[in-house]
């Protein structure tokens, strides 16, 4: 799989399927001024007779007889001028793709240079939202293929050609490109993507690029770092739990700094002994969403030659109840000697976290993130929109928020103050991994996940709600299922870090 081919040129010197208009009321922008007259003054009727209102998530198919390079046209909606972000230039791509599903093929953007938002950060946005709003999740659909919605095969932007432009938009079609790989990791089916296989493809990735290595860390291995935790998880299933280590060492990177990126990856969840309840059981393939976005994140990096050493770990495990699984009661020491009383199977994803933290921070990050479906109360308290997060230093958290308000993967600070810590107590180990309250669970998972993070800045995003949908959001992710959330947000974070060194 490669990036969506982007050309930019001029409006009228190449053929398009479609050209894709992008407008704001009042109908302004050389762009839609010049479409409308060339349309006979169409687009403007449109408006008065109420069939074109410039909604955000809007699209309007039109077909052409003379005129334009174009049999096609589509009129996509950015809503209120006065409400502009670059989430309104991603569904409006979205919507584009969507419309065109029955045809695919070239479509060419206009851009408007009235609006406040640049031009290269609009040419990025549609880029992007164009290849995410096309992706379908049907990998395993037989139908007829001619039934099956085609994509954007190639994109046009219709301006001068500008390094600025062509960078952005470029940019934007390799993290789409990244994006959507993650998210076909997270919509495998359980009985084809488990912890061995989950291995295989992180060699593969390793393998596109220079800079880019794997290792693949068994059970016996585990056995000798005594990673308790991560093996008990894995220890009731036939597919042995995994540790996924990749690392990128760039030529030029400063010594001094090392991302780390630890992704929870439960290829399926079953809760264990402490079963979950078989409703919806079926997104638990979508439970290592967090180690899909690490490995697509470390890879887009990669791929970006971003100049920041990276060690992506993935604790990979099928939590399932069988003779061996682990149980209530039990107590567990991990690898760096902690012991973890259990009180709840189905709270397994900071168990193997537990490991891959530490083992992040043995092999030299600085700077650690991890990315988790970890808690069903944070989807409660933010949605399928934003994650929540937790980080245990202030300049680190000012810049993850600032990669996730810039990159699209939405996510916002939750305190971490100490006193939560008595969550966790055990009166028979170290800690224990959850409690009986029903009070604060992603706060308690966090506090929990810090007795492993080490020393150094380290932040936990608990993704569980944007990281797999039920439902489409509504906006530029228009399909159930796993969304690629993190890659964007690591390749962002890396650019940050990159030009802070």
């Amino acid at each position: 799989m490669s990036p969506v081919p982007i050309e930019i040129v001029l409006p009228g010197q190449t053929r398009v399927d479609a050209l894709a208009v992008p407008i704001s009321l009042p109908l302004t922008g050389e762009g839609a001024r010049i479409v409308d007259e060339k349309l006979g003054g169409r687009l403007g009727r449109l408006v008065e007779s109420g069939e074109l209102r410039g909604d955000r998530n809007e699209a309007l198919l039109l077909h052409v007889d003379a005129g334009l390079d174009a049999p096609r046209v589509v009129v996509v909606g950015l809503g209120k001028r006065d409400e502009l972000d670059l989430d309104a230039f991603r569904s409006a791509g979205a919507a584009a793709a969507h419309a065109l599903q029955r045809v695919g093929g070239t479509l060419a953007w206009l851009l408007d240079d009235s609006l406040d938002v640049p031009l290269p950060e609009q040419a990025g946005a549609l880029v992007e939202g164009t290849i995410l709003g096309g992706y379908s999740p049907g990998a395993w659909k037989t139908q007829d293929g001619e039934k099956r919605p085609k994509a954007v095969e190639r994109i046009v932007i219709g301006h001068f050609d500008t390094q600025e432009l062509r960078e952005a938009a470029e940019r934007a079609a390799l993290l789409a490109e990244r994006t959507n790989r993650a998210r076909d990791l997270a919509n495998m089916p359980p009985n084809e993507l488990n912890p061995h296989t989950l291995g295989e493809r992180a060699k593969e990735l390793a393998q596109e690029h220079e800079h880019l290595t794997c290792d693949v860390l068994a059970t016996r291995e585990l056995d000798e770092l005594e990673m308790g935790a991560l093996s008990a998880v894995g220890r009731g299933s036939r597919n042995e739990p995994r540790l996924i280590v990749l690392r990128y060492d760039p030529p030029g990177a400063r010594g001094d700094v090392v991302l780390g990126l630890v992704g929870k990856s439960i290829t399926f969840d079953t809760g264990g002994i402490s079963l979950k309840s078989a409703t919806s059981m079926e997104d638990m393939k979508g439970d290592m969403a967090g180690g899909a976005g690490c490995l697509h994140g470390i890879g887009a990096v990669a791929a970006l030659g971003l100049p920041v050493r990276a060690i992506a770990v993935l604790a990979a495990a099928e939590n399932m109840p069988g003779g061996d699984a682990f149980r209530p009661g039990d107590i567990l020491r991990a690898a760096n000697g902690k012991t973890i009383e259990i009180i709840n199977t189905d709270a397994e994803g900071r168990l193997v976290l537990a490991d891959a933290l530490w083992y992040a921070r043995r092999e030299g990050a600085t700077h650690i993130l991890d990315l988790a479906t970890l808690t069903g109360a944070m989807e409660l308290a933010l949605g399928d929109l934003y994650a929540g997060y937790f980080a245990n230093d202030d300049e680190w958290s000012e810049r993850i928020r600032r990669a996730g308000d810039r990159s699209g993967d939405l996510l916002w600070p939750f305190p971490l103050h100490r006193r939560y810590r008595r969550y966790v107590d055990s009166a028979f180990a170290d800690m224990k991994n959850g409690s009986t309250l029903r009070q604060g669970s992603p706060v308690l998972a966090a506090k929990f996940l810090e007795e492993f993070s080490g020393d150094g800045p380290w932040a936990h995003v608990d993704m569980a709600g944007p990281g797999f949908l039920e439902r489409s959001r509504g906006d530029y992710l228009r399909v159930p299922g796993g969304t690629g959330y993190g890659v964007r947000l690591i390749a962002q974070l890396t650019e940050l870090l990159a030009s802070e060194l």
